[in-house]
């Protein structure tokens, strides 16, 4: 299960900036999370729950924003969103598309005290 690994790193920039801000704590923490980047949503929130255990986000709200999946498509050159990476373009039916976002997960803000 990555997804404890991923809260451990989120963990640790949670720590840092903690530190670099004095926040004492973190009441909400709003994730962005790409249709492709391979993250289950249920895992994420149990394990987030289990690692900010101790931390400056013990009980923190996690907030799981979902970003579509979009790709590049060569035969009409136009960035489109898809649903699926073998998804042909929604634009010309096209099968030469190149994902350019949705394997993306980073931290979009958070609420502190």
């Amino acid at each position: 299960m990555h997804e404890m690994s991923l809260c451990e790193g989120i963990r640790d920039v949670l720590q840092d900036q903690a530190r670099v801000h004095s926040i004492s704590r973190v009441k909400r923490v709003r994730l962005e999370i790409g249709r492709f980047s391979g993250v289950e949503k249920h895992a994420l929130a149990f394990a987030f729950d289990v690692v900010m255990r101790g931390s400056v986000a013990e009980g923190a709200e996690l907030e799981m924003l979902d970003l579509p999946g979009r790709a590049t498509c060569f035969d009409c050159m136009n960035e489109v969103e898809i649903a699926d990476r073998l998804d042909p373009c929604p634009s010309c039916g096209g099968g030469r598309l190149v994902p350019v976002a949705g394997d993306e997960m980073r931290i979009k803000d958070l609420e502190v005290i």
